[in-house]
Formats: structure tokens, sequence, C-alpha cells
């Protein structure tokens, strides 16, 4: 692409991060990246996928934010966020992905297990997630598997979370570049189906793979302390973030907020979600589910739960070498 093609579409990814980020001191230097990258020549003969790619680099050169991306699209994309998450293909992309629920089932011994791949906006996915929570509300513990989820919306993190509390708990706040106004988010008052509840123990799975709002489940049931996390550290990405419009076939994401806990002010930009037990993600699920077998059968064999505990005991036995990292280190 010629060369006043490359200025305007720099100089509009500069316009986005001038406007928009959530830190305007940092994107004041970020425009004097581009800026002397382009002048440089960096950018000149390349094609739109590897532009993106370079532009990428240098956007996240100076804080490392993850979630600033030029990203090249192969259909032509939506006008800005709003748009794009509303348009046709957003919700037909949901549907193919089952509303980011890709697995839900009773494991042997009546514990849960939940795999989310993304948190898609609460008008798709709260049928599919209210009927996921139902069929796991009797369960007797529950496996949050966030291994692979790549990110997603706010308010899905709260619907999803309302599921595993008995009340309302402030659990986290966004605070927004515009109008540099403050959100509480609160679990909610209502959720369709049936809840797992607030007493039964709940395990969430995190690997390297895990970022944005998965690392928000992670880290806001870690910190309410509702919840152990098992598995590596997620990827640090703490940023709510917008997609902005910069030529046919290429957008911008930039971080327009920053989440942090409402009392310790901390959040996991960077560092990422740390696990309580810490084990090779690929054991996560096995040193997960045999603590949840432990729970099963520490609940007795009477009655009714003489099929359950039988379940558990089986399938204890076939996880409980898992190997390093049972006792909760790598």
């Amino acid at each position: 692409m010629g060369s006043e093609a490359r200025v305007a579409q720099v100089n509009e990814v500069i316009r986005r991060l001038d406007a928009h980020y959530v830190f305007p001191d940092v994107a004041a230097k970020l425009a004097e990246v581009l800026q002397q990258r382009l002048a440089e020549g960096a950018y000149e003969g390349l094609e739109d996928a590897e532009f993106a790619t370079l532009v990428t680099t240098d956007l996240q050169s100076v804080n490392g934010d993850q979630h600033l991306r030029l990203r090249h699209h192969a259909d032509p994309v939506a006008e800005d966020g709003d748009a794009a998450m509303n348009s046709d293909a957003f919700r037909i992309e949901a549907e193919l992905e089952s509303f980011g629920v890709a697995e839900v089932k009773r494991l042997p011994g009546n514990v849960g297990y939940l795999d989310t791949t993304l948190l898609y906006p609460p008008e798709l996915a709260g049928p599919a997630i209210a009927a996921a929570m139902t069929l796991l509300a009797a369960t007797d513990a529950l496996l949050l598997d966030v291994r692979r989820n790549r990110g997603g919306t706010p308010g899905t993190s709260a619907l999803l979370q309302t599921y595993l509390v008995d009340e309302q708990v402030h659990y986290l706040d966004i605070y927004g570049r515009e109008g540099h106004q403050t959100t509480q988010m609160w679990t909610l008052p209502y959720v369709p189906g049936l809840r797992f509840g607030g007493a039964k123990p709940v395990w969430v799975l995190t690997g390297p793979r895990t970022f944005s709002g998965g690392e928000d489940l992670a880290f806001s049931l870690q910190q309410q302390g509702r919840a152990k996390t098992v598995g590596e550290a997620t990827r640090g990405g703490a940023h709510p973030r917008e997609q902005y419009k910069v030529d046919t076939y290429l957008d911008v994401t930039v971080s327009i907020a920053r989440s942090f806990h409402p009392e310790t002010g901390e959040n996991w930009e960077g560092v990422g979600v740390r696990p309580d037990l810490p084990v090779n993600a690929e054991k996560a699920f096995d040193t997960a589910y045999a603590l949840a077998l432990e729970h099963v059968l520490s609940l007795g064999s009477a009655g009714p739960r003489r099929v359950v505990a039988e379940e558990a005991r089986e399938a204890l036995e076939r996880v409980k070498d898992v190997g390093p990292g049972r006792d909760g280190t790598v």
C-alpha cells in the first residue's frame, strides 16, 4: 500500500488513542513511537496483515498493554464497537461458538464442570449460561474452566458470578476515561434458573491463555474468597477495551477503562491472576477434580448419597496419581 494510505492509517490509530485511551500520558508516548516508526519507513512495503502485526508490537512496547492491537480482517470491519457488537456477523459468531459455553456436564461423583471460551454479551449468552448453571445447580462442587477463555464483557462475568453467591457482592470497580466515571460491578439481584449458591466449593482452572474477561472471573472469585484458582498465571489484561475502525479491513482495539478491586485497588494487569494452587495448566483439571471428589466423599455415603459416594471413590482412584502438583506445587 502506498505511503499516503499508511500515513493516514497511522494517524487514525493515533487519533483514536488520543481520544479514548484510558491513560492519556501513555497515549502521547505511543503517538511518538508510531510517528517515529512511520518516519523511519518501518511500515512501508508491508501487506495489511504484516502492517497490523508490526503496529501491534509497537503499540504494546510502551506499557505492555495486550488490549492495544491493530487488527486486520478478511472482511470489511464495522464502523465502531457498538456497531460491531450488534452486527449479524457477531451474532452468528456467538451462535456458532455456543455463546461461549464450550462444555457443561455432571462429572462422576456429582461434580459440575463448565468450560467457557468467551463471555459474549448477556443479551446473547444469557439463556445459554442460565441453562448451564441450572443443570449444575444440584452438583456438590464446581470446576469452572477458563483456561481457554479469551475475554468478553464485564456484564457476563457479573451474570455468571451471580449463580455462585447467595447475596449481592460488590466485587470490582471499573474506571472509564470518558466522563472520568467509576462503575461499581455487583453481582445481580436476580438470575433466571437455579443457582449453584454461595456455600459449595468452586475451583477455577486457569492458564496462560486465560485473558481479560476470563481473568475477571478468576480474579473476582478469588478475591471474594469464593473460589480457589488452580493452574498457571493468566495473561494479564485488566483493561476493558473498545474497537474502532481504521480503514476498510483494519480496526484498532483501545483500552478505554481500567478494572480494580474496590478495597485494595489491585488488579491483574501485566501480572496475571496468580493461582492459589500452582500446577501445570494441563494438570489443573485432575488436581481440582481430585480435591472436589475428596469434598464429595466428606459429605458421607448414607441413604441417597451412597451411589454418589461410590462414583466419587471410583473417580478419585482414576485421578489421584496426577503427578507433581497434587500438593499445590509445580
